[in-house]
């Protein structure tokens, strides 16, 4: 059966053998053509045109070289890189050091000042808020049931003392009118009566108190000599400012009916202002009544007002665990107004310091850093302690020498290398 199948494949190929050779032919053929066909075109060109032909055959080549040399090398062959010392080196103290080699700062943006020890006050910051002085502020309010007929003066209005504020029918102020007429008249009829001296003194006495309770209801004495010298009540009361200062509120509006305690108007005097400030725990025992106080307002960053404490509240708040200082501050200049926010600096003593711009420290959350130059090249940024003296100087208390370069201006700028080099 062998036999068989072998002879009949052998007779297939001695058919097919024929055709072969024909193809065969056939291809060389083409492929001489095609190959006389390029050589006829490269030898029709100029030979500026050859010679760019033959030098894209030859890249060609040495590209394709490339490509079989590399899949022949071993492509997971181990590279050995070597390590380079790193800019930034970082202490356990917690000092950052970094290393700039070639690169020299510009010294107009980097700034450098040599570090002196001076001494500088030792202040505790104190934040609160200016309010109208209470012992220098008058709330004006109703004694008797009335009726407010006019209003003289508007919130914010200048008064002076005895300036009208509101004008009220009041019918107990009519009554306490008629009484002390006629307790005039009558020590008068009484004082000209020789026989009836011994009433004259209680006639007087009912005039005193008649005139007491105009008072008590609002009535001036002006008022009350004008009743007495024309004979004629009026019809209603002018209630008159108790002191010099402005309107801060009014309660009432005209026409308003109001009771006996009703509030008709808040005045207070600007001049005159409390700043109310809250010292915490570890700062109670620096603090003492008289001491001086340097006021510092958003408002007037240039600016420093003066303060002298006058009150230490005996107590703290339980639930700001602060202590309440009050301190007398004088608006001369009628710059400040209550409820400004501001931040009073307490001073308690002196310590040496190194005074520098704020430029130069730099503020992470609530640490405090400074740039020092150890080096043409080397730069450290140290941890610092210390305290605002105002708004352009800080005074650093710890961290910083004598005689150390301390980076004054520029020190944010060269921070963020040294934050690039920390990631």
């Amino acid at each position: 059966m062998k036999d068989k199948i072998l002879s009949f494949l052998k007779q297939i190929s001695d058919k097919l053998k024929p055709h072969l050779q024909k193809g065969a032919d056939f291809g060389a053929h083409h492929t001489k053509i095609a190959a006389a066909g390029l050589a006829g075109l490269y030898w029709n060109l100029s030979p500026q045109n050859r010679y760019r032909v033959r030098l894209a055959a030859f890249a060609f080549a040495i590209l394709s070289l490339g490509i079989v040399v590399g899949r022949l090398t071993d492509i997971n062959r181990a590279v050995k890189i070597e390590a380079s010392d790193k800019a930034l080196k970082v202490e356990k103290s917690g000092v950052l050091e970094l290393n700039l080699p070639g690169i020299k700062l510009n010294p107009e943006i980097y700034v450098f000042q040599s570090a002196e020890k001076v001494q500088v006050p030792v202040n505790i910051k104190v934040p609160g808020r200016l309010a109208f002085n209470a012992e220098k502020s008058k709330v004006l309010s109703a004694r008797a049931p009335g009726r407010v007929e006019r209003i003289y003066a508007f919130d914010g209005a200048q008064v002076d003392i005895g300036s009208p504020i509101v004008e009220m029918y009041s019918p107990e102020f009519l009554s306490a009118q008629q009484e002390y007429l006629l307790s005039s008249k009558t020590a008068k009829v009484l004082e000209a009566s020789k026989t009836m001296s011994d009433l004259l003194g209680d006639a007087r006495i009912t005039q005193e108190a008649a005139a007491n309770r105009m008072r008590n209801l609002g009535a001036g004495d002006g008022d009350i000599k004008s009743i007495e010298s024309t004979g004629k009540t009026t019809s209603n009361l002018v209630m008159r400012s108790p002191l010099k200062g402005v309107v801060v509120k009014r309660g009432v509006e005209p026409g308003a009916v109001v009771n006996s305690g009703d509030v008709i108007a808040t005045l207070a005097d600007p001049k005159q202002l409390w700043f109310l400030g809250n010292v915490f725990e570890q700062d109670f025992r620096m603090i003492k009544q008289g001491q001086k106080m340097i006021l510092h307002l958003e408002a007037y960053p240039e600016k420093e007002f003066v303060a002298y404490a006058n009150y230490i509240a005996p107590a703290i708040d339980p639930q700001t665990r602060a202590l309440l200082i009050r301190a007398d501050v004088e608006n001369t200049d009628d710059l400040l107004r209550p409820d400004m926010y501001a931040y009073g600096l307490l001073m308690t003593g002196s310590a040496d310091a190194v005074v520098v711009p704020q430029s130069a420290i730099v503020r992470i959350r609530e640490n405090r850093y400074a740039i020092i130059k150890v080096g043409p090249e080397t730069f450290r940024r140290v941890p610092v302690k210390g305290y605002d003296l105002n708004n352009k100087s800080f005074a650093i208390t710890e961290g910083v020498e004598q005689g150390w370069q301390v980076l004054a201006e520029g020190a944010v700028l060269l921070n963020d290398r040294f934050a690039k080099q920390e990631e």
